[in-house]
């Protein structure tokens, strides 16, 4: 700490999903003494998520909640400085970049890796939150195998809801495509696909009011221009978008119309000399977790270069 009360920091890395810990752990060992700011979410959007399958090295799988501690143990073996805290400011118009953490810090840090992860958009229905993760997914590449032979719901008119409809009809008996419109929004390639699949049936100009069940999902009501009825289903698949957690950062760098970081392709640099941006904060394609920690290691490569380039 200096004696103006700004610490000093080689590298600071705001986001703790699989993202922000890969960067953690390759800036760990390449002497970069990175400090990661977890966020009010510590671990991101996979530690509400009970059982991952699709992560390379769990053979039996793991929870969300269990993969996002191992990444951190491994992190904090290397001597990377965890804070559960948040950032709250950052100042990228000066070199180095400012940033200001919740409990009154400040920092200068010559790298900063963005690894502050995406929100999917749910419906705002009680019943839903009560069922993630018990039958309430925004995820159907993640999730879809648990449905495998079952009926399930994909809520959404997009692109994002028809290809999960078309990657559910593959696993699932049946699947029910809830569009509130008459009509898809979806690309005329994408709309002929799912009318194609003999599976899914498109419930048109209709909403879920409620999703019910015990322990899990058993079925939804619904509200259509005919009145409401209740559709038996084991699962809901949300696909009405998600939300990058970019807010901070806008007014310094370039973003998509939908808010997603823009980096240099093939890499994670920004538009701002010393910060990258890693994760679902710039990736609306994948959104993966083993994708998101590629892209972290690739951000914690590129931070230790630019360094390694000022010396």
């Amino acid at each position: 700490m200096s004696t103006s009360g700004t610490e000093k920091i080689k590298c600071l890395i705001i986001g703790s999903g699989p993202a922000g810990y890969t960067a953690a752990i390759y800036a760990a060992r390449a002497n970069l003494h990175p400090v990661i700011y977890t966020g009010m979410q510590p671990g991101g959007q996979l530690t509400a998520t009970t059982e991952i399958d699709n992560f390379p090295g769990y053979p039996d799988g793991v929870s969300g909640q269990q993969m996002m501690d191992d990444l951190q143990k491994q992190a904090e073996r290397f001597h990377t400085d965890i804070r559960f805290g948040s950032i709250q400011s950052v100042d990228f118009g000066v070199y180095p970049p400012v940033a200001l953490s919740d409990d009154g810090s400040r920092m200068e840090a010559e790298t900063v890796i963005l690894a502050t992860g995406a929100s999917a958009k749910y419906l705002g229905l009680p019943s839903e939150e009560k069922f993630k993760g018990k039958g309430v997914s925004a995820c159907a590449t993640c999730d879809g195998f648990f449905f495998r032979g079952k009926d399930v719901a994909v809520v959404g008119g997009g692109d994002t809801a028809c290809e999960d409809a078309s990657y559910l009809a593959g696993l699932c008996r049946k699947v029910y495509l809830i569009v509130r419109r008459n009509e898809l929004r979806a690309s005329k390639a994408m709309q002929k696909r799912v009318l194609a699949i003999a599976n899914i049936e498109i419930l048109w100009e209709t909403q879920i009011k409620e999703i019910t069940g015990d322990e899990k999902v058993s079925a939804v009501c619904l509200s259509t221009v005919a009145g409401d009825r209740i559709l038996p289903v084991d699962g809901v698949f949300i696909a009405i978008g998600h939300h990058p957690n970019s807010e901070l950062f806008r007014q310094w760098l370039t973003t998509d119309e939908n808010g997603y970081i823009q980096t240099v392709a093939g890499t994670s640099k920004t538009g701002i000399a010393g910060v990258f941006a890693c994760g679902d904060v710039q990736d609306s394609r994948y959104r993966q977790a083993v994708t998101a920690a590629g892209s972290g290691c690739k951000a914690a490569i590129d931070a230790e270069r630019y360094l390694m380039e000022k010396m």
